[in-house]
């Protein structure tokens, strides 16, 4: 049993325990350390030197060893992140040639370099060189690369093995976390062994999961055995030459790997029959997956002796040691190959057997069966339910119960997987954060178009933003140079990421300007990688010296766009460079398209998420300042989001309509939602109110039964990337190992942080023996905590759901998705969502809760949302562990330990007794959910809202208007008043336009001005964010008025009884003539209609009544919705038989 004490608080990454729980990133710190350990054990004198360069599924390794920089300094290892791979990748090469040069301190440095796939790619000449070079004798370098084979975050699905194969580089390829370790370990001896570097290939799968590691001062036992090396030895050396490096790779160096492989049994048989008639080889993931299907139709090691079956793990799958390969190979009738992607092991072996004697040459199978036919897919990932199905076929299992039932139970879930439509985005797409730079950075002016790059601004090209093109990382905009000279565009735009500049990208500069294109550069400076985590730069390049740099590359246009111009001092700044505010972006835009040759326009604002950690940390200022909406004056028009593209900015169903509100906890005060053309802002200056410490309940309810032991418990928690997924799942880890209990957990990261939904996986048994693949198994969920309904209701989450097996918690607050960022009127609905998971489950195993609701009332934060729900789903008996070892977990975690804790108990106590819980919170009771108003309600409302918007006569004037129609409309009786609604509707919105006395009365309203209060703390100043309409189309820019103007607004308010008579001030204005015409206009259409109102009619009838919804907006953006409804006005009155209609403007 593993225990808090021993993994001291976090201290396991680079400490001395025997074992601990750690996600795969953390064995990639731990290794090293553990080499210099036997090395100083050994009595060796070596030191360790680490290079690469970040990158998903690695995205996260370099923050993992700055974390652990003083174990690394204390052994001895040196952790150098380059600007590149390539240049890593020389680095590691200076490490094998420490011993070479005079004044070595060290008889060796053995080296790792880290990099994703492309990057493999990018460091293919260096690495070529290197392992044709070869490591020295007390050295050894891991090359570490991690493949995204589901294409998760990366351009392109990933597979590295034919590349190192092409490189004559040995290729390890561990199973699960243990062998990270061990296989690692291994790793670093067969390079120095061998003279050869060790190719080790990771993929999402393993290094994004967590498991239980054990660690050992002799684990692995690691045998060199005799080997008679050519004359001279098989490593690093100067004055080598070519042919003589290529003659001893090939004859010799490859050769010694084998026999290290041999010699320490890196392919071995792993369990089954001693002469099996179906022998099975695998490696890496697939080996996993492969242990998975055989538990999945119950084949155990006893199991797999009767039918006959022999299981062999191969962990060097290139060059394939062949003494053991053919030991396993030679006799057995047929040979199934299960590798993921491309086979690497298949084609090896096939070779290998080739020569046998027929009698003993197996039939080899893998990618197709013996007829040719495809077998086990080479693209995509691999499952274990896929190899499930070969397997069945092959050992003759379809007709036994188990097998057939599982086999029924997957279709089953594949045909309820197609039943949610085909593939395509996920239902909760990643975007950008709140207050994101490339919310503004990455639009372009009107007929321009962008090409993307690599990094977080690559989602503009999922968003209506005319950008396409995602082209490998450093090469950024150079295809146009193969695109210009064939087409009569003139010119574009390429996004170019600060990150990506460093690393590679100014050389894609370089080369735009030596062909003399016509092309801007947006070289995107946020100050930190945001993708993989927020890293800082490397080389610390400012923008001053970018600028510099880009004019002696022969870039003559250089503009600074920022959001705060008093951060530079031009004199800083190239000669020539131009200095703007963010407001001037699209001017600036413009006037560079129509610049001859290369211009660059650098934008300037820190990442919002990196902003958001430094003020957490107290290393930046808190603003003073927050926005908030008037939803009394918003009229749901989305100008705010086409400014902001905020998802802060969401949107709130009323009986008005959907309006729009601020996510203060989510917002990172960038403000430029309230340069929407709109009145309805007010920024609030003063400290936000926060209650007090969580509140803390003097009962607890008693720990519930824990659920039957068996089978593995799956665990599936579903929720929003950036809100503390991996954090739940991390804290059932760890509560695992401290309860004695083995446990895998799955989280996939990259582009998923940004918003985007994220699924974790939990599996939990009593022995490891019995855990396999981390991802669940379809319909493998017991427990479902569904932070977020959204991503719940995906096909990735429902697959692994099973009615009967899977009971779920599921948070009853929904946030709103990239639609409705994108599209106005767009809200998740949250009852078919509901609906939809009590349908699947079965209503009596679906708990719901208004998670986020309860933790921002008890803590003034929907940080603790998730936690709240562990606790509820604890309660439940749903998290097979114990009170105490969860209370570890999450004081091990380290972070708001003691509001997490309590929202914990009050998850637990909600769960236990709802409404005693909401009694000791003092939350109100729950209002029922909002029914649609009946058509009597309806008027009701809208009669009392006019009186108060203008007089009695007013309102009398809209009841008989809409009492008019009820009349006609009562002669349909089968329409269901859909004509009445739609008018009372409708007409009520016209008549109450959002003029200056109405805005008035809103913004000066006192429970407005009340409710702010409640918001904030001590002396809180209002400023008022108004700008005015002018007649043409132009925004004004809107100005900040302060507290002295609320005097001025009630005496407005006061005089809204003068509206639209001759003493209105503002009855000539534009707008104010529009408004009243559209009154007039639309009494007239309705009086029209009704006279010739039939059932063939009524659909079109209803629709025109119902167009005042899309008349929103101030100013020039209401005028523009004016517009459209014209359009659609036109096209339903030429349906309906009325002929021709002047535009609105000509009457």
């Amino acid at each position: 049993m593993v225990t808090p004490e021993d993994t001291g608080g976090g201290a396991s990454v680079a400490g001395s325990d025997d074992a601990a729980f750690l996600t795969g990133t953390q064995v990639l710190v731990r290794l090293p350390l553990e080499q210099s350990r036997r090395d100083r054990a050994a009595g060796l004198n070596t030191a360790g030197f680490i290079s690469g360069y970040r990158g998903s599924p690695l995205g996260g390794y370099d923050q993992a060893l700055w974390k652990a920089q003083r174990a690394l300094a204390e052994a001895g290892i040196v952790f150098r992140p380059a600007i590149n791979e390539e240049m890593a990748a020389t680095a590691v090469i200076g490490s094998q040639q420490v011993p070479l040069f005079p004044g070595a301190r060290h008889d060796g440095v053995f080296a790792l370099w880290y990099g994703k796939g492309p990057g493999l790619d990018r460091a293919g000449d260096a690495l070529k060189h290197a392992n044709s070079l070869g490591s020295s004798p007390k050295g050894g370098v891991l090359v570490v690369v991690g493949d995204d084979h589901g294409a998760m975050s990366s351009s392109m699905a990933h597979q590295s093995e034919q590349l190192m194969m092409s490189w004559m580089m040995p290729v390890l390829c561990p199973a699960g976390l243990q062998d990270y370790l061990d296989l690692g370990l291994m790793g670093f001896a067969l390079s120095r062994y061998s003279g050869c570097y060790a190719g080790f290939v990771t993929v999402s799968e393993t290094v994004e999961s967590s498991a239980l590691v054990l660690f050992a001062p002799r684990r692995p036992a690691i045998v060199m055995p005799p080997f008679d090396p050519p004359p001279g030895g098989l490593h690093i050396r100067f004055g080598d030459p070519q042919l003589a490096q290529e003659d001893r790779l090939q004859r010799h160096k490859l050769r010694a790997a084998q026999a290290f492989a041999r010699a320490n049994r890196l392919d071995r048989l792993a369990f089954g029959a001693e002469r099996p008639r179906l022998g099975i080889m695998a490696a890496g993931k697939a080996w996993l997956d492969l242990r998975q299907a055989l538990d999945d139709l119950g084949v155990d090691c006893e199991r797999a002796a009767a039918l006959g079956l022999g299981l062999y793990k191969v962990g060097m799958t290139w060059p394939l040691e062949p003494e053991g390969s053919l030991a396993f190979t030679r006799g057995t009738p047929t040979i199934l190959v299960v590798e993921e992607k491309r086979g690497v092991i298949e084609p090896q072996l096939k070779e290998l057997c080739y020569r046998l004697p027929a009698s003993e040459r197996p039939e080899i199978i893998g990618k197709t069966d013996e007829s040719g036919r495809p077998l086990l897919p080479s693209c995509g990932e691999l499952s274990p339910e896929a190899i499930a199905r070969v397997l069945v076929e092959r050992l003759g299992l379809a007709a036994e119960p188990g097998p057939r039932d599982y086999l029924r139970h997957l279709d089953a879930k594949e045909r309820e997987i197609q039943s949610l439509g085909p593939p395509g985005r996920p239902p909760r797409p990643p975007f950008f954060c709140s207050g994101c730079p490339h919310n503004g950075s990455t639009r372009v002016p009107e007929g321009s178009l962008a090409m993307a790059g690599t990094g977080c601004h690559v989602m503009a090209a999922w968003m209506p933003r005319d950008t396409s093109s995602v082209l490998h990382m450093g090469a950024e905009g150079v295809n146009w140079m193969g695109i210009q000279p064939f087409s009569d565009m003139e010119h574009i735009f390429q996004n170019l990421g600060d990150g990506t500049y460093v690393h590679s990208g100014s050389t894609a500069i370089r080369q735009a300007v030596a062909a003399g294109l016509t092309i801007t550069y947006k070289i995107l400076y946020n100050d930190a990688v945001a993708m993989t985590g927020g890293q800082p730069l490397d080389g610390h390049l400012d923008i001053a010296r970018i600028t510099h740099q880009l004019r002696h590359e022969g870039v003559d246009r250089i503009a600074l766009v920022s959001d705060d111009p008093g951060r530079h001092r031009p004199r800083d700044l190239v000669m020539g460079a131009t200095l703007h505010h963010r407001s001037e972006l699209d001017a600036v835009q413009r006037e560079l398209r129509r610049w001859p040759g290369v211009s660059v326009l650098i934008f300037d604002q820190v990442c919002a998420a990196e902003l958001r950690r430094r003020r957490r940390k107290g290393e930046a200022a808190d603003r003073r300042r927050r926005v908030v909406i008037n939803q009394e004056v918003c009229e749901g028009c989305g100008d705010c989001l086409r400014v902001s593209n905020c998802v802060s900015v969401t949107p709130v169903a009323t009986p008005q309509g959907i309006k729009r509100h601020i996510d203060q906890s989510s917002c990172n005060q960038d403000f430029t939602c309230a340069e929407g053309f709109c009145p309805s802002f007010v920024m609030v200056e003063g400290e936000r109110t926060r209650p007090p410490a969580l509140l803390a309940a003097d009962w607890l309810p008693p720990p519930p039964a824990p659920p039957p032991a068996g089978r593995p418990w799956g665990i599936l928690v579903a929720g929003i990337g950036g809100t503390g997924v991996v954090t739940i799942t991390q804290i059932i880890g760890h509560a695992a190992s401290f309860d004695g209990k083995a446990a895998t957990v799955l989280d996939f990261n990259g582009l998923a942080q940004k918003g985007g939904g994220v699924l974790g996986y939990v599996r939990i048994a009593d022995d490891s023996s019995r855990l396999h693949a981390p991802r669940l198994a379809m319909g493998g969920a017991d427990a479902l905590i569904a932070a977020d309904m959204v991503v719940a209701g995906g096909p990735a989450a429902v697959s692994r759901l099973r009615r009967g097996r899977t009971r779920a918690v599921v948070n009853g607050d929904v946030a709103p998705t990239a639609a409705s960022v994108l599209s106005p009127d767009a809200i998740p609905d949250v009852s078919a969502l509901r609906r939809a998971i009590s349908e699947r489950l079965g209503a009596d195993c679906v708990d719901e809760v208004a998670a986020t609701t309860l933790s921002r009332h008890l803590s003034g934060d929907s940080l603790f949302t998730n936690i709240l729900l562990l606790g509820y789903a604890f309660q439940r008996g749903l998290i097979p562990l114990s009170e105490v070892s969860l209370h570890a977990a999450i004081r091990l975690n380290g972070v708001a330990v003691t509001e997490n804790l309590e929202s914990f108990a009050w998850g637990r106590r909600f769960a236990h007794d709802s409404d005693k819980a909401r009694q000791a919170a003092g939350l109100p009771e729950a209002a029922p959910e909002r029914a649609e108003p009946s058509l009597g309600e309806l008027v009701a409302d809208n009669v009392a809202r006019l009186a108060v918007y203008h007089d009695e006569a007013y309102a009398a004037r809209y009841r008989a208007f809409v009492e008019t129609v009820e009349r006609a409309d009562s002669t349909l009786p089968d329409k269901g008043a859909r004509l009445s609604l739609a008018v009372a509707r409708g007409y009520a919105k016209l008549l109450a336009f959002k003029d200056e006395y109405e805005v008035a009365r809103q913004l000066s309203d006192p429970r407005f001005i009340a409710g702010l209060g409640e918001q904030f703390e001590g002396k809180v100043r209002l400023r008022f964010l108004l700008g005015f309409a002018t007649d043409d189309e132009t925004r004004p820019r809107k100005l900040a008025f302060g507290p002295w103007l609320l005097p001025a607004l009630r005496l407005l308010a006061g005089l809204r009884r003068l509206r639209g008579g001759m003493f209105d001030p503002f009855r000539f204005g534009a707008d104010r003539r529009l408004e009243r015409r559209l009154i007039a206009r639309y009494e007239a259409d309705v009086t029209g209609i009704l006279r010739r109102l039939s059932p063939d009619s009524y659909d079109a009838a209803v629709e025109l009544a119902a167009l005042p919804d899309r008349i929103r907006g101030f100013g020039p953006v209401k005028r523009r919705s004016v517009r459209e409804a014209e359009t659609r006005r036109a096209e339903l009155l030429a349906r309906l038989g009325e002929g021709r209609t002047r535009p609105l403007a000509a009457e």
